[in-house]
C-alpha cells in the first residue's frame, strides 16, 4: 500500500510538472498555485487556445483521478495506523506521522533482528563511510545503503522537527544546536539517523516517545 501510494504521488506530481511545461513552450506561466487553485490557473490560461485546452482537460482529468485515488490511499493508510498498536506508540514521537510509523514498522518488522538500535542507522544508510589506511582517517558522507524510501521519509521528519513548531523541545533543540556547527543539511541527517535509533527502541521496549531521552548522546 505504501508503494502504491508513493506511485500515485509521483504521477500526480508528473502530470502537473508536464502541464507547467506544456504551457512554458507557449509562453505562458502557471506560476504558484496551490492544490485547489492549479486547475483553475490552467484553464484561465488556455482559455484562448482550443488545442491547448483539449491538452490541459486531458491532463486535469487524469491528475484529477490519480488525486482522488491518493486521497483514498491516504484514508486507507490512516486507518490500518489507527488499527496497528505499533504505529500509533511511533506517532507519539514529533514529526512522525501515518506514513512515517508505517514505513518504519514495515520495514524494521521484528525489532529483535537487530542486536542493537544504533546498528538501525547504518542499516538505513545513515551513517557516513568510513576510510581509513595507515594514518588516514578519513569520513565521508552517508552511505546511502539499505532502504531508500525509509532514509527518505526519516529525513522528512527530521525536516520538520527543525522547521515547524513540534513539541518535544529537547530533540528539537538537540537538533538545532548540531545545525548552528555543522550546518542545517548535516543536522537533519544526524536528526533522521537518531529518529531510526530512538523509533526501534521504542518499538523494541513497547514505550512512548519520551523527549529527554532521545535527546541524550
Amino acid at each position: 500500500m505504501l508503494t502504491a501510494r508513493k506511485l500515485l504521488q509521483t504521477k500526480h506530481h508528473d502530470v502537473g510538472l508536464s502541464l507547467r511545461g506544456i504551457l512554458r513552450g507557449f509562453g505562458l506561466k502557471v506560476g504558484p498555485a496551490t492544490e485547489r487553485s492549479f486547475a483553475g490557473r490552467i484553464r484561465e490560461l488556455v482559455a484562448d487556445h482550443p488545442t491547448l485546452t483539449t491538452v490541459a482537460e486531458a491532463l486535469l482529468a487524469a491528475r484529477a483521478a490519480l488525486g482522488e485515488q491518493l486521497r483514498q490511499m491516504d484514508k486507507r493508510l490512516r486507518d490500518q495506523a489507527r488499527e496497528d498498536q505499533r504505529a500509533r506508540l511511533l506517532m507519539t514521537t514529533p514529526g512522525v506521522g501515518v506514513i512515517v510509523a508505517l514505513t518504519f514498522v514495515s520495514a524494521i518488522d521484528d525489532p529483535g533482528r537487530f542486536r542493537s538500535s544504533k546498528a538501525v542507522g547504518a542499516h538505513f544508510g545513515l551513517t557516513p563511510r568510513k576510510y581509513q589506511s595507515g594514518e588516514t582517517d578519513v569520513t565521508g558522507r552517508i552511505s546511502k545503503i539499505g532502504d531508500a524510501t525509509v532514509r527518505t521519509v526519516l529525513y522528512e521528519a527530521a525536516n520538520i522537527i527543525l522547521t515547524r513548531p513540534v513539541k518535544g523541545s529537547a530533540l528539537k533543540s538537540w537538533a538545532a544546536r548540531l545545525a548552528a556547527r555543522a550546518g542545517m543539511r548535516k543536522a537533519k541527517v544526524a536528526l533522521a539517523r537518531k529518529l531510526a535509533v530512538v523509533l526501534h527502541r521504542m518499538l523494541a521496549d513497547g514505550t512512548p516517545f519520551a523527549a529527554s531521552k532521545a535527546a541524550a548522546a
